[in-house]
C-alpha cells in the first residue's frame, strides 16, 4: 500500500500563475470552494515538485514556504548577519521583502524568489543553502514572521502549500493534509542525480549523512518539528515517479472534494 493510513503532516504551498492550467482533471470535478492542501514532508521528499503540478491540476494557488525560509538563509549570508544571532536572524527577516513570482508559460517549472526586488532563485538551492535553511528556519522570530505572511498569501483562494510545518502550524485546519516521504537513500539518490544534472559531483555517502542530520535537526527543534499531523496521510514515494505521486495526490483531493 503506497498510502499509510497514520495521520501525517500537510503543507500547503501557493503561487500559481492563473493561466497556468491542464485539461487533465475535468472542470466539474474541480473544487467549487476554497480548498486548503498542506504537503509536509523532510527535504528531498519531492515537495515542490508534487505540489506545483498538483495545484496547477486543483487550478491552485502554489505557495513555496521552503523557498521562502531559503530567502532568509541566503539573505543572511549575503549582508554578514551573525548566524548565532537569533534577535539578528528575526530582525532581517522582519526587514526584507520576499517576493515568490509563479511560474509562467515559458518557465512552468520555476517560482522565481525575490529579495527587496533582486532575483535569487538561482543562489538558493545549493546543498550550503540548504544546510543553513535548517538552522535558521528553528529560529522562532524567523517562523513566526514567515508563517504570517504564508497565511496571507494562501487568504484570497485555494491553495497548495508544502514546506515542514502546514498541516500542524501554518494551516492546522486545512482540508487535505498529506505527509510527503521517502527514506535518506532515495532522497540523497535523487539529489545527486539533480546535482550531476548541473554537472555538480557529490559523494551519496555524504549525502545520506547530510540529509539524516537535517531530519534529526527539524524533528527535535523546539518550535514548529517535523511531525506528521494527526489527521494527515502518509505517502512514501520510494520507487515512485513524480506522474505517480502527483496521480495519488490528486485522488487523494477529489475524493475529498467529492465527500
Amino acid at each position: 500500500m503506497l498510502i499509510d493510513s497514520s495521520p501525517v503532516l500537510r503543507l500547503q504551498y501557493a503561487m500559481l500563475d492563473s493561466t497556468i492550467t491542464t485539461s487533465s482533471v475535468p472542470t466539474d470535478h474541480l473544487p467549487s470552494h476554497n480548498l486548503i492542501v498542506a504537503i509536509d514532508g523532510p527535504a528531498g521528499a519531492g515537495k515542490s515538485a508534487v505540489a506545483r503540478r498538483l495545484a496547477a491540476e486543483l487550478g491552485a494557488l502554489y505557495i513555496d514556504t521552503g523557498a521562502m525560509y531559503r530567502a532568509v538563509a541566503y539573505t543572511a549570508l549575503f549582508v554578514g548577519t551573525d548566524l548565532s544571532d537569533p534577535l539578528a536572524l528575526t530582525g532581517l527577516a522582519e526587514e526584507i521583502r520576499i517576493e515568490l513570482r509563479p511560474p509562467t508559460l515559458e518557465n512552468p517549472e520555476t517560482v522565481r524568489v525575490l529579495v527587496d526586488g533582486r532575483d535569487i532563485t538561482e543562489h538558493i538551492r545549493t546543498p550550503a543553502i540548504s544546510q543553513l535553511t535548517s538552522t535558521i528556519s528553528a529560529v522562532s522570530g524567523v517562523r513566526k514572521r514567515l508563517v504570517n505572511e504564508q497565511r496571507q498569501m494562501a487568504a484570497s483562494g485555494s491553495a497548495v502549500m508544502e514546506g515542514r510545518d502546514i498541516g500542524t502550524v501554518v494551516f492546522p485546519n486545512a482540508d487535505v493534509k498529506i505527509f510527503l516521504t521517502a527514506t535518506p537513500e532515495e532522497r540523497a539518490r535523487r539529489r545527486q542525480l539533480q546535482l550531476q544534472e548541473t554537472g555538480k559531483s557529490v559523494d551519496f555517502d555524504e549525502l545520506v549523512r547530510e540529509i539524516s542530520e537535517r531530519d534529526t535537526r527539524d524533528s527535535t527543534r523546539a518550535d514548529s518539528p517535523l511531525v506528521p499531523a494527526s489527521d494527515a496521510q502518509v505517502v512514501l514515494t520510494d520507487g515512485l515517479s513524480e506522474d505517480e505521486v502527483v496521480q495519488l495526490l490528486r485522488e487523494i483531493c477529489l475524493k475529498k472534494v467529492q465527500q
